[in-house]
């Protein structure tokens, strides 16, 4: 159950997202300082609107985007109705930042973090409203080193409010980022929560800023750690083939992607995540005892990284 007397203040969680997002850009600008973000501001037809941030053919992401978005509308669509018919076609309001980087070196892996805010019928007395975020991992060759690092600061971000909670989230994070019809993960997973409100707007606020500030810090060790690494055309390629889970996933499950296209927002910015390069091969299969086997067999399992 929600604190009661808790009226959830969404002009607040708007200036933290919008601030989020600065430090992301200023982070991720750190390794690309010669190519700085595209900025594209866009309004949404019923109210509010947005900041799109992109780099393209940097020297270390070869695509990356960081969204910020604010907007008000008349009526939810189906995508955030599914489970609460009461609300269907209420006016609402959301709010999230989402990021997506996709690195040039196939060493480094792909990385997406998303935090956002709901609420249905904000201007009445008993709104409904909820968080939802996360963030997960999506390598191309596994390294132990990086996967322990990025779910053990997962975990940090979790414990300060509820020992249970990162074992909850990942947990729904692996069952999420899963590709139904590949019958495999799409990447060595992290947090994923949604519908959270049970603490109360203020302690739901504070985890959701707890989970956004952790980003970084899972992230970009690990991007400092393997951007120099050596490759190939093999490693490249095989990059762009497992960069097609990726479209797959995003196009047929993601519920960010299904939300903004059905409540008809900015094409372009919802589909930043898509990757610049991405090669299909009809059955391919990887060498016996090779890394991209390895990759397969091993990192794209649920594992306990945090307690390895």
């Amino acid at each position: 159950m929600t604190v009661a007397n808790e009226h959830p203040d969404v002009d607040q969680v708007a200036a933290f997202l919008k601030q989020l997002q600065i430090q992301c850009c200023d982070r991720f600008q750190e390794f690309n300082p010669e190519l700085p973000f595209h900025h594209d501001r866009w309004t949404y037809e019923t109210g509010g609107g947005g900041i799109t941030r992109m780099i393209e053919n940097g020297q270390v992401f070869e695509k990356g985007g960081v969204n910020f978005s604010h907007i008000k509308g008349n009526s939810l669509p189906d995508a955030a109705t599914a489970s609460r018919d009461h609300i269907a076609g209420k006016p609402f309001a959301a709010a999230g930042v989402s990021v997506v980087m996709h690195p040039l070196n196939p060493f480094v892996p792909s990385a997406h973090m998303n935090v956002r805010f709901f609420i249905a019928d904000p201007e009445s007395s008993h709104p409904v409203w909820w968080f939802g975020g996360g963030y997960d991992l999506t390598p191309y060759y596994g390294f132990a080193e990086d996967c322990k690092h990025w779910h053990q600061t997962a975990k940090s971000a979790c414990d300060k409010f509820d020992p249970d909670f990162y074992d909850k989230f990942k947990a729904q994070c692996d069952q999420y980022f899963f590709i139904t019809h590949r019958n495999e993960p799409r990447g060595i997973g992290g947090l994923f929560f949604d519908d959270f409100n049970e603490p109360g707007f203020t302690e739901s606020f504070s985890l959701m800023q707890s989970v956004g500030n952790s980003f970084l810090d899972a992230y970009m060790p690990i991007v400092e750690r393997r951007r120099h690494m050596k490759y190939n055309d093999a490693n490249r390629r095989y990059q762009c083939y497992r960069r097609g889970r990726y479209v797959e996933f995003n196009l047929i499950y993601d519920r960010g992607t299904i939300f903004g296209l059905q409540s008809e927002g900015r094409t372009e910015s919802i589909l930043m995540s898509m990757p610049p390069a991405v090669e299909w091969h009809y059955n391919w299969q990887p060498q016996p005892g090779s890394e991209e086997e390895n990759l397969i067999r091993y990192y794209l399992k649920p594992r306990d990284w945090a307690k390895e």
